[in-house]
């Protein structure tokens, strides 16, 4: 067993295992690379592990979440290329996520962050000598959307998709248990969609129709009025440290979660360090009818995210919504949850510095 794989908890192993029965060998070296090291250090939950209105079970990092997809891709393809691709999609993940997507104004999209990959994977040494020991070119692997099993267009089920929502109710909102996660897993097949193009399929409607029963439940989470308001002031705190000189863009590709949680903390500004301590003792976040001037008032929209896979249904691949009466009401119901765009508010004041 290699070093990153010995070193997880108890729960990951196993649900690794579930993914793939035997664990490739050959990616730990290119896990060991400094890079995505790296983003063994961040959160694969946007930073809202540190906020009070969560309970997070234990610490999952994009690191994990990227061996995660590597390992579906693995599993269903044996292809090394669409392997790494998965491996390397978050290589380019600054702290705390998509909570900077939210800092450069891409709160909806959640896309801004990705453009460094090709740069990442290009100037490290480790990972191109790899490529090149493995005869594998830089462009075969640096766009995981190259690849329909590992990325597509929401809401189809893609190998990212598959694993998030799967690691995020075992840690984040706990609505999975590894027994429930097998058997929906092996009921997977690949099948060709509406575009001709490879897409994950349930054999079996009905272990369908199961899957979006219990991830729906974690679909309201990420758009919540505490997870979107948490995103952006911790969006707002990075930018007003960049502001007076205190937090670099280089720093949030270089430096781990745990360090600008400190710098919060302590950075000479004692507007800043306030808002960071009222932060953390922050009960409630409450819905307001316009702009408070005297608090922490934000309007952000947030990414719609939710499934609607392909299931068998009289020997054809159809999607799950138009099949199942279940999964279309689990679907309606969480697309008429708002996204956001009215004001939130923590009850306390602070306003993020401007350029």
């Amino acid at each position: 067993m290699g070093k990153y794989l010995e070193s997880r908890n108890e729960e990951i192993k196993k649900y690794f295992k579930i993914l793939c029965s035997e664990f490739p060998e050959w990616i730990e070296e290119y896990i060991a690379a400094p890079e995505l090291q790296r983003i063994g250090r961040i959160g694969n939950t946007c930073g809202t592990e540190y906020a009070p209105f969560f309970n997070v079970r234990y610490f999952y990092s994009n690191l994990d979440h990227s061996v995660g997809v590597a390992l579906i891709v693995w599993n269903f393809t044996h292809d090394k290329k669409q392997t790494l691709a998965g491996l390397f999609h978050d290589i380019a993940v600054p702290v705390f996520k998509h909570s900077i997507d939210f800092m450069n104004g891409d709160s909806e999209k959640q896309e801004s962050t990705e453009e460094k990959t090709v740069s990442i994977i290009q100037n490290s040494k480790v990972i191109m000598k790899l490529l090149a020991r493995d005869k594998i070119k830089l462009e075969e692997v640096s766009d995981y959307k190259l690849y329909p099993l590992a990325d597509n267009h929401s809401p189809r089920l893609s190998a990212d998709r598959m694993e998030y929502n799967f690691s995020s109710g075992l840690t984040f909102k706990r609505v999975w248990e590894l027994d429930s996660i097998k058997e929906v897993y092996n009921d997977l097949t690949i099948c060709k969609n509406e575009q001709n193009f490879d897409e994950f399929c349930f054999k079996n409607a009905k272990i369908c129709e199961k899957y979006i029963k219990t991830v729906s439940k974690l679909w309201p989470c990420w758009i919540c009025e505490e997870d979107r308001t948490t995103m952006q002031f911790l969006a707002d705190m990075c930018k007003s440290l960049n502001i007076i000189n205190r937090l670099s863009v280089d720093d949030l590709y270089s430096k781990s979660e745990k360090e600008i949680l400190e710098l919060f903390e302590n950075n000479g500004d004692k507007y800043l360090e306030t808002a960071w301590k009222n932060f953390k003792k922050c009960k409630k976040v409450k819905k307001c009818g316009g702009y408070v001037d005297d608090k922490y008032c934000s309007n952000v929209k947030t990414k719609e995210r939710y499934l609607n896979p392909l299931a068998m249904a009289d020997g054809s691949p159809r999607r799950i919504y138009d099949i199942s009466k279940k999964a279309q009401k689990c679907i309606d119901k969480y697309k008429k949850i708002s996204k956001g765009g009215y004001y939130l508010c923590f009850d306390f004041e602070f306003k993020p510095y401007k350029n």
